[in-house]
């Protein structure tokens, strides 16, 4: 998502004057509403058939996820590339490629199998 894209986002919401009903908690439970909608359009149908008969939907839902993460975000303070790469070398430290690469096995398990390899 480029700045322009998300001073966009920020302009329409500002020019409808909408900040004032933008607080955490209901960024938070609309964030998750929307991805929920997004959810939905899975239910019932295997992925090949959902994105087929779905992709434009998909686009529409995940278009407004993003757009209440950049309102969260602004609110809160939240600088997206800051808290992106913080959350990245994190995570680069609990999936190491080494270990990671390849499966989906969940990071408390790779420390499990790392320390009965001995590694």
């Amino acid at each position: 998502m480029t700045n322009d894209t998300i001073r966009n986002i920020l302009k329409f919401r500002d020019d409808r004057d909408w900040k004032q009903f933008h607080n955490p908690k209901d960024l938070a439970i609309s964030i998750s509403l929307e991805a929920s909608e997004l959810l939905e359009l899975f239910q019932w149908k295997s992925s090949d058939e959902a994105v087929l008969t779905n992709r434009d939907k998909m686009a529409d839902e995940l278009a407004d996820v993003l757009a209440y993460v950049v309102s969260f975000a602004d609110v809160m303070g939240f600088d997206l590339d800051e808290i992106i790469e913080k959350k990245y070398r994190q995570n680069s430290e609990k999936y190491p490629i080494s270990l990671a690469k390849g499966n989906k096995i969940k990071y408390n398990e790779l420390k499990k199998i790392a320390r009965d390899e001995g590694k």
